[in-house]
């Protein structure tokens, strides 16, 4: 018995069609014939009935389909295996991150199982990561908030609470928190327009009537954080993307709770990618401990 008869008549008997299944092969129709005469012939079986202008599988034509249909599922899984070997040895995973804080210990053990994956990162705010993944420009984004998850696969990684951070320096430094209506008195230095939270504090100021002063707006996290350093306002930063500077002190907003919910996303449509797969299996799996 030859794979290749066997093939023909898998391909003949779900297109229902010689000349449909000698396409689908890139086959003459002739050859795909012959192969399926070969294989009745040598059994001495009817596999299908001929009329006109269609063909009906018979009884024994039926119980082959249903044979073949496990050996070809089978050929595909062990394929499936291999090719995930592969793709997990080599290749590149791109992730786009507000702050590659939320997700250092996912790459630290993705990259020690997976060493032969590259990883590159990029940085940005939630509305540019969104537009990365949609443009297929990164497989992976790490970010606050989502307006819309309908196109993504969401994976929550954590809750961390927005704070105020200042310099040393700042009259500020000692107070723990303040209200929202102080803000009002003091110059903040605010990341760019799609950073969420900056949305999220200037949502709440909106809904509390508070006026917010802008003195500097730059883009990227770190560039603000230097501008603050340097005594030149507040800035604003969700907790567990405030590092341990020497330079900086974090306030808490006082009676207005304010959270970020950090979350890994990647597209519906790109979520069968073995290293994207790995990487929310990797996060996940950390998630439980």
């Amino acid at each position: 018995m030859r794979y290749v008869q066997l093939r023909a008549f898998h391909h003949v008997a779900l297109a229902g069609s010689f000349s449909q299944a000698a396409r689908a092969l890139h086959l003459t129709q002739p050859a795909i014939s012959d192969q399926v005469r070969w294989l009745e012939e040598e059994y001495d079986v009817a596999l299908f009935v001929r009329k006109r202008r269609q063909i009906e599988l018979t009884p024994a034509g039926s119980r082959l389909l249903a044979a073949t249909h496990r050996l070809f599922d089978a050929e595909g899984e062990a394929l499936e295996v291999l090719q995930e070997e592969r793709s997990l040895r080599a290749g590149m995973l791109r992730i786009a991150a507000d702050s590659v804080d939320h997700v250092l210990d996912v790459l630290t053990v993705f990259q020690a199982r997976f060493p032969g994956i590259q990883i590159k990162i990029v940085g940005g705010n939630s509305n540019s990561i969104v537009e990365d993944l949609l443009a297929y420009d990164v497989d992976v984004g790490v970010l606050g908030e989502l307006a819309d998850e309908r196109p993504f696969e969401v994976f929550s990684l954590n809750v961390s609470p927005v704070v105020l951070f200042a310099a040393k320096s700042h009259p500020l430094a000692t107070r723990t928190s303040i209200p929202l209506e102080a803000l009002s008195a003091w110059p903040l230095i605010m990341r760019e327009h799609g950073s969420r939270t900056r949305q999220m504090l200037e949502k709440l100021a909106g809904a509390q009537g508070v006026t917010l002063r802008y003195a500097i707006e730059a883009e990227g996290r770190e560039a603000v954080r230097r501008i603050v350093a340097a005594g030149m306002g507040l800035g604003v930063v969700s907790e567990a993307e405030f590092d341990n500077d020497p330079r900086l002190v974090k306030i808490a907003l006082e009676h207005q709770p304010l959270s970020m919910h950090e979350k890994l996303i990647c597209l519906k449509d790109r979520r069968s990618s073995k290293s994207i797969q790995a990487f929310f299996a990797t996060a996940r799996a950390l998630s439980q401990g």
